[in-house]
């Protein structure tokens, strides 16, 4: 078995040219170093330059042996990941392998020492590291090569890794263009009818600069252009809502307000009407509430990673920080879920404030766990190298009930004993709802109202899940971040126009509705997570798709979250707001 054809990084500094927001910050540190008598130099997390030399320089801030070291196999074909060691290759138990972060480890990363040794400038061609025959009558050996075999079969990926840089594979493709990525196969596999796969034509180039060595992985990559017509068309959206919301601010609310506050005016007509009912507490307070604490939960969560990862703190070079990043922010926030779950919980009037703190805690990641335990069980049972471990498993459950529980419970005291008062008063008796034509029925402008902010994020929803399922890597935060801003803003402003809309109609019941109506965008996303895996994935099992679908509901249950908070609290201040400033009979 023979590999060709890869390329090899020297130093993590190569994201240079990938991460404007880090130069920024180098910048700026430079600026501030200059200005002071004495400079110190420093470093972001995993980003550390490390110093060769030849053998003879050697000294202990120069070494001359480069580690590689072997990642995990994959392959576009099954979502079964695999150790290095599952496989026949050629092991080497006596090194000490690196550890392993927590998000490495949810990732189903494992990292381990290789046999192969390099020395800096020292060039060394077809090196053997050790030799491996099969006795096919024996049954072991037999299940060896099948499985290797088989491997080659779903064009399952090595991922080596020199200096904290990953190996390239390039390839040409059609159009003269060549596609590289990281990763190389682990065999040629010819089919019997003489049909090669890509493994069989790959290129190795010796001429790479320092400088350029990861132009190859980038130019291979979608280019920028998809990613700014995205934020345009985004954009677009934006505008055409925010001019949607200012008409109605600025014209007919307006009119509306100057309208009844008028002394003369004695008939009250549109949402006038109904300021007596619009705080009426809605059906399954409880459950709204709940829902409400973990969206807001996971929407500080997502906002403070991708703005960490926006300025490069978060890199791919060090590897399981973002997994990392999120879960401890997740933990940590729970206080947050606390707070808001009960004080929107006692603004229905609720009384059962503990039962709300327990559910608070538990509803929402217990589903998730159960989730990533129905997967996990079916990793071990595959043998994937991406089952989580029991010890994991248990530092997990520690992690939700020592740290996060307890920061919930403290959450919940405080928001139960915090006043709230509406604007208006509430009616005993509650006022008959006119009858509602089909587009002002609930279930229609929900499904109308998730359009919208779906459009602003189907094209990079495509390089996201490119990134989990087709393995290939990510680096495009700031345009991820910006993404998701517009889409709060998207959210916000098409929440708060359909619940305008249904307030008009003297229809009242906009607490579900306003939560609903954002969220239902991660019906579209599930929608086109379906779609994703019939169109561009070849992923074969039962196992396999059993665990596409199971993961990609994690997705869509956080995407449910916080998009459905976003558009809830927008439209309970724009409600809030508006019965504020006129004069109720």
């Amino acid at each position: 078995m023979s590999i060709r054809g890869f390329c090899l990084g020297t130093n993590s500094w190569s994201l240079w040219p990938t991460l404007p927001g880090l130069r920024g910050l180098l910048v700026l540190g430079l600026i501030l170093g200059l200005q002071t008598a004495s400079s110190n130099a420093f470093y972001l997390p995993g980003l550390a330059p490390v110093n060769f030399c030849e053998v003879k320089g050697e000294t202990n801030y120069c070494q001359s042996s480069i580690e590689l070291y072997v990642n995990r196999l994959d392959s576009v074909e099954s979502v079964l990941p695999y150790e290095y060691n599952t496989f026949d290759f050629c092991h080497d138990f006596k090194k000490p392998s690196p550890s392993e972060n927590l998000g490495q480890v949810l990732f189903g990363e494992r990292i381990t020492s290789s046999p192969y040794e390099f020395s800096f400038n020292k060039s060394e061609t077809c090196v053997k590291v050790c030799m491996k025959s099969y006795d096919t009558a024996k049954e072991d050996q037999k299940k060896k090569l099948d499985f290797l075999k088989r491997g080659m079969q779903l064009n399952y990926q090595h991922h080596w890794i020199i200096d904290n840089m990953p190996v390239v594979w390039c390839r040409d493709i059609n159009g003269g263009n060549k596609y590289c990525t990281t990763g190389f196969p682990i065999g040629c596999f010819v089919t019997q009818s003489g049909v090669s796969s890509d493994a069989c034509f790959m290129h190795e180039n010796k001429q790479i600069r320092w400088g350029s060595r990861w132009d190859y992985i980038l130019v291979s990559m979608s280019h920028t252009r998809i990613q700014w017509f995205s934020i345009l068309n985004s954009f677009v959206v934006v505008l055409f809502l925010t001019g949607m919301v200012a008409m109605i601010i600025l014209r007919t609310l307006h009119k509306d307000i100057i309208r009844y506050n008028q002394e003369d005016i004695q008939k009250d007509y549109g949402w006038k009407l109904v300021h007596g009912d619009v705080f009426r507490p809605p059906r399954h307070g409880m459950l709204l509430s709940i829902l409400l604490g973990q969206g807001t939960q996971v929407l500080i969560m997502t906002f403070i990673t991708l703005f960490l990862a926006c300025l490069g703190f978060l890199s791919p070079a060090n590897r399981g920080a973002l997994m990392t990043c999120s879960v401890v922010l997740w933990v940590l926030m729970g206080a947050s879920a606390g707070y808001v779950s009960a004080k929107v919980y006692k603004s229905f009037r609720g009384l059962k404030w503990k039962t709300n703190f327990l559910l608070t805690a538990l509803l929402c990641p217990g589903v998730v766990f159960v989730d990533i335990f129905i997967m996990n069980l079916i990793l071990w049972i595959e043998g994937s190298s991406s089952a989580i471990s029991f010890g994991t498993l248990i530092g997990i459950l520690a992690l939700w009930f020592g740290i996060s529980v307890p920061l919930t419970f403290l959450g919940a005291y405080v928001g139960s004993f915090q006043k709230f008062d509406y604007p208006v008063s509430t009616n005993q008796i509650p006022r008959h709802i006119p009858h509602q034509d089909f587009i002002r029925r609930p279930l229609f402008s929900i499904i109308i109202g998730g359009v919208l902010p779906f459009g602003c994020i189907f094209i990079q929803l495509f390089f996201i899940l490119n990134s989990i399922w087709s393995h290939q890597m990510y680096i495009m935060f700031g345009f991820l971040f910006l993404v998701f801003i517009i889409l709060l803003i998207t959210c916000s402003e098409a929440t708060i126009l359909l619940c305008y809309f249904h307030l008009c109609s003297e229809d009242y019941h906009w607490w579900w509705r306003a939560f609903l109506t954002s969220s239902f965008t991660a019906v579209y996303f599930f929608a086109y997570a379906v779609y994703y895996f019939f169109a561009r994935l070849k992923i074969t099992g039962i196992a396999s798709t059993i665990l596409y679908f199971g993961y990609t509901m994690i997705m869509v249950l956080i995407f449910f979250l916080f998009t459905g908070t976003i558009g809830f609290f927008s439209c309970f201040i724009f409600i809030s707001k508006i019965y504020s400033v006129v004069k109720v009979d």
